[in-house]
């Protein structure tokens, strides 16, 4: 047997006093095959690059060493993993229905039954009190499957058909499965090997996909399928060759036309079909250009753009229908220097705009007719609102869900003639929670260059800025994509044992507006970081975070903020969780062949260009680890993870052992049946949450 301790053994050494902090056993020291790799007159030394290939044994066999040895030193946190995964069981409502949606005569919703780990997909016709129609129950889809991710079913134009895609890996392969509503019957269609992304024509026999390459995983072909025909006769309509595109497919809302997106970082274009004639060419929209991105949806006569052609913060646009080059479109929504318009809705009385200002999202109701423009009233100082499930024209309300840091998940209608409001659904949090116990808070700190950072905060009433509690500072900033200030019901256990729990609104993220993005990216990079750290001497500075039980988390992109950060200011954090880590940037974005790497050249440069490559070098986690104290670590990672590859989680890891001059945990989770998400079942995900949280509350000194 390899050398681990059996879980008995384990337990017997606890209560006998032996253990401090989990099992002493040797942690697995990872082989050195030194690989150079050189770039700009530049040689690295990689001793650790062999780890990248999944199919060697002797990977497989590392990386179940260490889950052992991870299991071991947490094993005298099964107690409290076995107490906050039965939280959050009775917590969480474990037999619950989604808001049921109208769409073509239909309600569709979503619910999930006790003892299950997946959802059912389900509809009824013309009211509620009809019978139940289940789509899919995922729960029969994934029998005999570890993993198991099913796309949501997409409904053919006859409402008799549904196609929806299967991935038992966690890879993001998905098998697209057609299946005739009326019978029961799951046909002989059967396409495998695409992205799960389809939409229907309006034939009610002709369904358009995407297909991903089988090495880099870029979406970048759309196909065309004739229900009962041979999918390996598909029809290529739509190829995208600069590797630095994406494409994807999707029908507008009106129904009327099918549309064929490719976006970077940078630029869009869209193609465009009338969906009653599937067989036909798609046409462009507008040209792609250069720092030019653009979003298209269909009302009446007319295209809507969303775009940022002389617009950072981004307009709206509209164009006749015959009309689609740039010249002939019209301003709807001029641009603000101080509001970012993220998106629209659109109705037959209405245009519904959603926009962040100050980092919070706002709905503004702009009837046509010019009369009663206003904003929909949240009244909490930070919260997250987002329009959901609009798929009607014809209709005065707006759906919207709502949330905050003590608000569950909301849904609500909301006439926009008359402004009324009805909640139609709060998350029900089960156990004693009442939100009148939490207050949250809107903070800012300042950075090294004068800039001012915005913080959201969440605390249980009786908390007294005194310095003395425990708090985990969750960071993202990356891709512009805004972390929001939202509810979690898992979070409660942390609160409720006298964490404060915060998040850094840092640059990189879209918060604060394009240009917030624009100081965060690129050569900018590192603003990100200095943001961060900000924000936790700000927290700790205000008596909000006792610095030595100060903690930080973030996952993906913002798992590289973790690294970098732990290199800047080991000393800060008593510990960190990393999941999923993109930290051995500049290897990963000198590889091609690695899925993300070349449509994210404008997110964190080319570094085939030496200005990129030092600036990169500088800063990736990977390269820059030193002999020195780290603070406690847990690194999360998944086998077949498609976005940030296992390796470079594990790499870290392994060099950090060897370099590293503290005693501190630092622990390497890999989840051998999984992918980016993490697990897939609802019982595993509250599993994989305990797990991180025992690893906080142990160090904090928190005990049961």
């Amino acid at each position: 047997m390899r050398c681990f301790l059996p879980l008995l053994t384990v337990l017997l050494a606890i209560e006998a006093g032996a253990l401090q902090g989990g099992a002493k056993m040797e942690p697995p020291i990872a082989k050195r095959i030194p690989h150079k790799l050189e770039k700009h007159g530049h040689v690295r030394v990689d001793p650790y690059y062999w780890l990248r290939d999944r199919n060697n044994p002797e990977v497989i066999r590392y990386l179940e060493e260490e889950n052992r040895y991870t299991d071991a030193r947490m094993a005298h946190t099964g107690p409290l993993q076995e107490k906050l995964f039965q939280e959050f069981r009775t917590r969480i409502k474990q037999t619950d229905m989604s808001v049921p949606y109208r769409r073509d005569g239909y309600f569709y919703y979503t619910r999930v039954e006790e003892g299950k780990d997946y959802p059912i997909y389900c509809r009824k016709k013309g009211s509620l009190e009809a019978p139940e129609e289940i789509l899919v129950d995922v729960n029969q889809v994934a029998a005999g499957h570890k993993f198991c991710s099913v796309t949501f079913p997409s409904v053919s134009s006859g409402q008799n058909l549904i196609a929806y895609g299967v991935d038992t890996v966690g890879r993001r392969f998905y098998t697209i499965y057609i299946k005739n509503l009326a019978t029961g019957e799951v046909l002989k269609d059967r396409i495998p090997n695409v992205t799960g992304n389809v939409a229907w024509a309006n034939d009610n026999r002709t369904l358009f996909y995407a297909r991903q390459h089988p090495v880099t995983l870029r979406s970048y072909q759309i196909f065309r399928h004739v229900i009962g025909t041979d999918p390996a006769q598909d029809v290529l309509v739509y190829e995208e060759k600069d590797e630095t595109f994406r494409c994807f497919v999707f029908k507008t809302k009106s129904k009327r036309y099918l549309m064929i997106g490719s976006t970077q970082t940078l630029s869009s274009e869209y193609r465009y079909l009338e969906a009653d004639q599937p067989e036909g060419s798609f046409r462009i929209f507008a040209p792609r250009q250069r720092d030019h991105e653009y979003r298209v949806d269909h009302f009446g006569d007319h295209f809507y753009i969303r775009t940022n052609l002389k617009a950072k913060n981004f307009r709206l646009m509209r164009t006749p229908v015959q009309r689609t080059d740039v010249e002939n479109w019209q301003e709807v929504l001029p641009h603000r220097d101080d509001v970012l318009l993220e998106g629209f809705e659109i109705f037959r009385d209405h245009l519904v705009a959603v926009e962040r200002r100050d980092g919070l999202m706002r709905l503004r109701v702009l009837p046509w007719s010019g009369k009663g423009e206003h904003y929909v009233d949240f009244g909490e100082p930070a919260y997250l609102a987002f329009p959901t499930d609009n798929f009607e024209f014809d209709t005065p309300l707006l759906r919207y869900s709502y949330s905050s840091l003590t608000t569950p998940p909301s849904v609500y209608d909301y006439d926009m003639t008359t402004r009324r409001r009805i909640l139609l659904k709060r998350e029900e949090v089960l156990g004693g929670f009442d939100p009148a116990n939490y207050q949250a808070e809107r903070l800012h700190a300042t950075a090294p260059d004068g800039v001012r950072v915005p913080i959201s905060l969440v605390y249980r009433k009786g908390f007294r800025k005194d310095g003395t509690h425990p708090l985990l500072l969750y960071g993202y900033g990356s891709y512009g994509s805004s972390t929001e200030a939202s509810f979690n019901p898992y979070r409660i256990s942390l609160l409720d044992r006298g964490f404060v729990y915060a998040i850094a609104h840092v640059r990189g993220g879209q918060e604060l507006g394009r240009s917030w993005y624009e100081d965060g990216k690129l050569l900018k990079k590192k603003n990100t970081f200095t943001d961060f750290m900000a924000c936790a001497e700000y927290l700790v500075r205000g008596k909000y975070a006792d610095p030595k039980r100060l903690f930080a988390q973030g996952g993906s992109a913002g798992g590289l903020l973790m690294g970098a950060v732990i290199n800047l200011r080991p000393k800060l954090f008593r510990g960190v969780i990393a999941a999923v880590p993109f930290v051995d940037v500049v290897t990963t974005m000198l590889d091609d062949s690695i899925p993300l790497t070349t449509n994210e050249y404008d997110e964190w440069g080319n570094p085939n260009e030496k200005k990129y490559y030092d600036y990169m070098l500088s800063y990736s986690p990977y390269d820059q680890v030193e002999a020195k104290a780290y603070p406690n670590l847990l690194v999360t990672t998944a086998l077949h993870d498609s976005q940030v590859q296992y390796w470079e989680p594990a790499k870290w890891v392994a060099k950090l052992r060897a370099m590293k001059t503290d005693n501190n945990l630092l622990l390497l989770k890999t989840y051998m049946e999984a992918g980016h998400g993490g697990v897939s079942g609802r019982y595993q995900r509250y599993r994989q949450i305990a797990f991180e949280y025992a690893f906080l509350l142990s160090l904090a000194g928190i005990k049961e």
